[in-house]
């Protein structure tokens, strides 16, 4: 059986903003993991310097279609779907 080829896309500082866009990538179908110095993660979350650092991976085959989704939520560019998720009934979202 052939393992899957992870691949960095991004690194940010703080899992705050790599939960973030790990949700976002899932939610367009990219398997997403994030990678973490293990130094006081779970007792002190850590957000400063290289300790704070979130690699944001993905598969090798979706490593294009993640980077494109990235590029476009750093040029505020970004939008995810026709679906309106702050509406108050599933017959408005169509």
């Amino acid at each position: 059986m052939h393992e899957k080829e992870w691949v960095v896309v991004k690194e940010v500082f703080g899992s705050a903003e790599a939960e973030i866009l790990r949700g976002v990538l899932e939610a367009q179908d990219i398997q997403v993991v994030l990678s973490q110095e293990g130094v006081g993660q779970d007792i002190y979350p850590v957000a400063l310097g290289a300790l704070g650092k979130v690699q944001i991976m993905v598969p090798s085959e979706q490593r294009e279609v993640a980077l494109e989704v990235l590029r476009e939520i750093d040029a505020g560019e970004f939008e995810e779907s026709s679906v309106d998720f702050l509406s108050d009934s599933p017959d408005e979202q169509a």
